[in-house]
């Protein structure tokens, strides 16, 4: 074969073949084609030289790279391609570096390879000669004596296996085989780009090599215009070419897309279609390398610690040291469980670009995937309708297609105030709307956007906008008072029970026994906004409740709203919020989608977690309300395993992973096999395999009985269409509806992994149907709790429910957005605070208590250990109030006894502590480093752990205890949502609790026991300071831990509460009776009689 002296390469960024000439006068004569003169690295124009060729960095694929990008790539980094990873040659005029010795001077093309015995003149040996080194080197096949590999005389399957996949480097198993975008061999046809093509069969190679037609031999030293480049013809054609390329970017799908779909069978895939919609950004060595190397040394130091500790009892006080010892044991098992987790974590970048133009092409409908947002609310008086009505306004004026979201309003209390508040709500979105995407305003909740204490007319020149927002202003004005009006007339209940406008009583009031209820105030036809323009749903839903059924609280509400939005939009993806979280930022769902509809990743990805921030929080964040190291430093560190766990609102879900199904498996590329090794040892290896193969056959029918991801179903129902009926066989309809429940359009739209409604059906039969759904009786004798949509068994369904989905080999991600997605309202009064902690702590508990409980489930799946070690973590930290209790007390005991937990300190002693103590500070400060978090709330979140844990955590587990025990449930207390009595008003008010006793007593006990240990070193002189000063540093410990408590008590008055001093008083009368009837200050022996030494004579 005569190539006539030129090689041809595919270029990747441009999905081209350039032509490279393989003469002394120019070696590149097609890179203003491949790249417009453009670098690829930099963006900068790639220079001309003297010759009035554009620079050429790799001769071996004319990567478009720019001569300075060249020089820094060879003086700082790997000195190759950044494409075809082939190590970069000198060329003249540019400095040398190491490894240029190598190549003997070499600065031309023609030296690239050694080509001794031909003319260097002759481009034709040259180009020959690198073709056919080329092809040695991917082949392994022998050249001929001239150098040349002929097409013919190449393996066929090499040829189809060897083509290069322009996927990131690797196969996706997401995309058909048939949808890769391929280099076409030059002998295989004509093409100079990059055509997405079926992979040819090897069957068929060996013919079609017989009828391939040679392409014409084109001479270098001819005029290009004779062949027809360069000719007015030719730049037409280009320029005709590239117009298509920009029009209509093609990207890569979920699926691959049947051939006959594109306009265009030659249009190639963009570059921009091929680029990840995000990236891992790992923590810089700088940072998490010392970090881990504090850790083993604090954990070298533990082993020390303890080693010192059992190894030197107390005797005079061995109580006091066994408890302490196995306290401290504890406290170790705890840090390493919350430690361990954290030694990958990583941070992760989007690109809103890429999504846009991948999915949102000009003058074509967005292909973005659907959402439906789920807003859970119970009761209106603890959760302000205003604050719900804000948080619907943020989701529908969201930066995302209008027919693309959907809102539903899970009311589980059937309270017509909240569904009053929606339909006033539906009528202020109408102007909302236009308002917010007009002139793109943040946030998009209106209640926090005109409470911003910013120059709304700094940067807005156009004076539409202030003449417009001094309108809305007033138009909100008019909204909150017509809210508030409701609000107030909902206070007093008529004896005869709430009627609506046309006279027909509300069917909700009786909340323990009403029917399910639905109303889809926008959406429908009709109802549009102000400027004509299509609105979001709005959906409001309320289940059926009846005497006699378990609803499941809020993880019930959530169920049913994921099957009515099955039935009645079935959007693929899923947000749910809490009523008090609005979205903060427009463009949440895009941000999340950045990671669900990456073709490469998404299809493994449950979830998008995005991290709870706070407003109305006071500067101080006396009860660490914002938890800003749980959710900057832990669900970091969770992200660089196998993901974050779910926090209960703030959540892209996939609904696919809702529905109890296993992650899809990437498959194993085929293990290449070994020649190097002898036949009988090949034998011998292959007999094992064939054993091990008989036993894994049987196993693998069992598992291909039961389908992974997707089933189909025959004969759901008549004048259902669109089920695929091939798989129908996998899975009866009876398993279908054990799995989901009696419902065929339900059961029809868990096959739609896309999403939509099924075809044919109509409005009136989706509504019956989603009625349906919502039944109390629907769940019976399903998976729905246990292996579908949120799990059941725990007040904090959050937590089961991501486990459930990890256990299956799902893995979450964690979005944190440099504008915070969603903000909520948080309980900044200590009383409600406590009570917030005491049910998540419970549901800890009951997970602890039950089978789901991740010290004994899910091994043999697809959860990772590390991960699994996070979620121990998670449950069993209730425990931890026990041993903290007690250490809590010691120090009060050592100042009341005079005894102490260690013996007398020796040096070694004395270096082992201040060791530990110095590499508990280096871990916390590596932390807050790469964490981002600062000192102060740090501290906060320490002195919260102690408050809380002596508190709630401690009710909690004697709650958990007895209601899976005894079998005495606890009532679920909604949190109170922000009030409008002025800026943190709720901080200063002191409400009672019985979660106040602990943390007071163990705060009076240490306070009187500091008093007793320094009267009774001033009492016994110089000698008794020295032990006193470690009791008392272990007092004033636990005392700064509780100082925040210690200022709730007092409230925003200087004195303390009356109760708090009768309950002073009490505990303090009762430790001075011990006191006196203990009496530690005499001896044990009794009372002492020593001769005074006078004569009483």
């Amino acid at each position: 074969m005569d190539t006539k002296g030129r090689l041809v390469a595919g270029s990747h960024n441009r999905n081209e073949f350039v032509l490279i000439n393989a003469d002394e006068v120019a070696r590149v004569t097609s890179v203003k084609e491949l790249s417009g003169q453009i670098c690829q690295i930099c963006g900068d124009e790639i220079e001309i030289s003297v010759d009035g060729e554009p620079f050429v960095a790799c001769n071996e694929c004319a990567f478009p790279v720019c001569r300075a990008c060249y020089e820094y790539e060879r003086r700082e980094g790997n000195q190759a391609c950044p494409q075809c990873k082939t190590r970069y040659k000198r060329i003249k005029g540019c400095p040398r570096v190491e490894g240029d010795e190598e190549e003997d001077g070499a600065d031309d093309l023609e030296n690239e390879f050694d080509i001794a015995s031909h003319d260097r003149s002759d481009p034709h040996h040259i180009a020959a000669a690198m073709l056919s080194g080329r092809y040695n080197i991917n082949h392994g096949s022998q050249p001929h004596v001239s150098g040349i590999s002929t097409p013919a005389e190449l393996d066929a399957a090499s040829v189809a296996t060897d083509i290069p996949l322009l996927t990131y480097g690797q196969e996706d198993v997401g995309i058909s085989p048939d949808k890769h975008a391929l280099i076409v061999p030059p002998f295989m046809s004509r093409g100079k780009r990059v055509h997405p093509m079926p992979m040819p069969d090897p069957s068929m190679t060996c013919e079609l090599f017989h009828m391939i037609v040679p392409p014409r031999p084109m001479d270098p030293k001819k005029d290009l215009a004779v062949y027809g480049y360069g000719t007015v013809a030719w730049k037409e054609r280009m320029e005709d070419w590239k117009k298509k390329q920009n029009e209509k970017l093609q990207v890569v799908k979920h699926e691959g897309n049947n051939g006959d779909e594109f306009e265009d069978s030659d249009l190639p895939m963009m570059d921009e279609g091929r680029q990840p919609l995000s990236r891992k950004l790992p923590i810089p060595s700088s940072k998490i390398n010392p970090y881990r190397l504090i850790i083993l040394l604090r954990l070298a130091v533990l082993g020390l610690f303890f080693h010192y500790r059992i190894l030197h009892p107390v005797n005079d006080a061995y109580v006091l040291w066994l408890i302490s010892v196995i306290c401290e044991i504890w406290f170790a098992v705890s840090w390493i469980l919350d430690q361990f987790p954290k030694w990958y974590p990583i941070e992760r970048e989007t690109y809103l670009d890429r999504l846009s133009l991948r999915y949102e092409k000009e003058g074509k409908p967005s292909e973005l995937a659907s959402v439906d947002v789920f807003v859970s609310t119970v009761d209106p008086m603890k959760e302000p309708p205003l604050i719900t009505a804000n948080t619907v306004l943020s989701i529908l004026s969201v930066d995302y297609p209008v027919d693309k979201v959907a809102c539903y309003v899970s009311d589980d209390g059937a309270a017509m105030l909240t569904f009053e508040a929606l339909s006033e709500t539906s009528e202020f979105a109408r102007k909302w709307v236009p308002f917010c995407k007009k002139f793109s305003i943040e946030p998009r909740a209106p209640e926090w956007y005109f409470a911003q204490k910013v120059d709304y007319l700094r940067d807005k020149v156009d004076p539409t906008f202030v003449r417009e927002r001094r309108a809305m202003k007033r138009e909100y004005e008019e909204f909150k008072v017509r809210i508030n009006s409701l609000v107030a007339m909902a206070q007093k209940v008529p004896e005869e029970g709430w009627t609506m406008q046309d006279g027909t009583p509300w069917p909700g009031n009786n909340v323990r026994d009403h029917p399910g209820m639905i109303q889809v105030f926008l959406g429908h036809d009709g109802v549009r906004d102000i400027e004509g323009n299509e609105l979001p749903r709005l959906i409001y839903v309320s289940r059926e409740k009846r005497p006699g059924f378990d609803h499941h609280k809020k993880a019930g509400a959530m169920n049913s709203l994921v099957r009515v939005s099955a039935v009645i939009s079935n959007a693929p993806f899923l947000l749910n919020v809490d009523c008090d979280h609005y979205i903060n930022n427009s463009k949440a769902l895009r941000e999340a989608m950045c990671f669900m509809m990456d073709p490469i990743s998404g299809k493994k990805i449950c979830y998008v977690q995005f991290p709870q921030r706070f407003d109305g929080i006071d500067r101080h964040d006396r009860y660490s309300n914002r938890n800003v190291v749980f959710f900057d430093i832990n669900m970091k560190g969770l992200d660089g395993i196998q993901g974050p766990i779910y926090v209960g609102t703030g959540c892209v879900f996939r609904r696919q992973a809702l529905y109890g199904y296993d992650a899809p498996v990437k498959k194993k590329p085929p293990r290449r096999t070994c020649n190097c090794l002898p036949k009988w040892c090949c034998c011998c290896c292959c007999c094992r395999s064939k054993r091990k193969n008989k036993k894994s056959k049987s196993i693998d029918k069992k598992k291909k009985e039961v389908p992974k991801h997707k089933h189909a179903l025959e004969n759901i129902e008549e004048g259902i269409e669109g089920i695929d009926n091939e798989k129908s066989a996998l899975m009866p309809q009876i398993k279908f509806e054990k799995k989901f429940g009696q419902s065929p359009v339900f059961i029809a739209s868990t096959l739609m992994e896309e999403g939509g409604i099924p075809k044919g059906a109509t409005t009136a039969s989706l509504l019956k149907e989603a009625i349906h759904v919502i039944s109390c009786g629907y769940e019976d004798k399903t998976d729905w709790g246990k292996e579908v949509g949120w799990i059941y068994g725990s007040v904090t369904e959050d937590i089961l429910t991501g486990f459930k989905m990890h256990c299956h080999g799902w893995r979450s991600v964690y979005c944190i957005p440099k504008r915070p997605a969603f903000k909520g309202s948080a309980p900044i009064n200590l009383s409600d605070r406590l009570h917030q902690v005491l049910r998540w702590a419970l549901g800890s508990v009951e997970i602890f208590l039950s089978r789901h409980c991740p010290i004994w489930y899910g091994y043999g799946c697809g959860l990772k250990s590390l991960e699994r070690f996070s979620y121990i973590a998670s449950v069993v930290y209730p425990l931890t109030s026990v041993p903290l209790l007690v250490y809590c007390t010691l120090p009060a005991i050592c100042l009341l006894t005079g005894k102490f937990i260690v013996p007398e300190i020796s040096n070694y002693a004395s270096l082992l502590f201040m060791s530990l103590f110095i590499v508990i500070a280096v871990t916390s400060i590596l932390e807050m480093q790469w964490g981002g978090v600062g000192i102060h709330d740090w501290w906060r979140n320490e002195q919260f752990w102690v408050i809380g844990g002596v508190s709630s955590h401690l009710f909690a587990l004697f709650q958990g205890l007895l209601k899976v025990l005894a079998g005495v449930n606890t009532n679920f207390t909604v949190t109170s949502k922000g009030g409008d009595d002025g800026e943190f008003s709720e901080l200063y008010l002191f409400k009672w609790t019985s979660l106040l006793i602990p943390p007071m007593t163990l705060l009076i006990i240490n306070i009187i026991g500091v008093i007793v240990g320094i009267s009774d070193a001033i009492s016994n002189g110089y000698d008794s300071w020295g032990p006193l000063f470690g009791r008392l540093f272990f007092a004033f410990w636990v005392i700064v831990h509780l100082y925040p408590f210690l200022k709730g008590l007092m409230g925003k008055q200087d004195r303390l509460p009356t109760i708090i001093v009768v309950w002073s008083i009490l505990l303090a009368s009762i430790f001075s009776l011990l006191w006196a009837r203990v009496n530690p200050f005499i001896s044990k022996g009794g009372i002492v009689l020593e001769v005074c030494g006078l004569n009483c004579d």
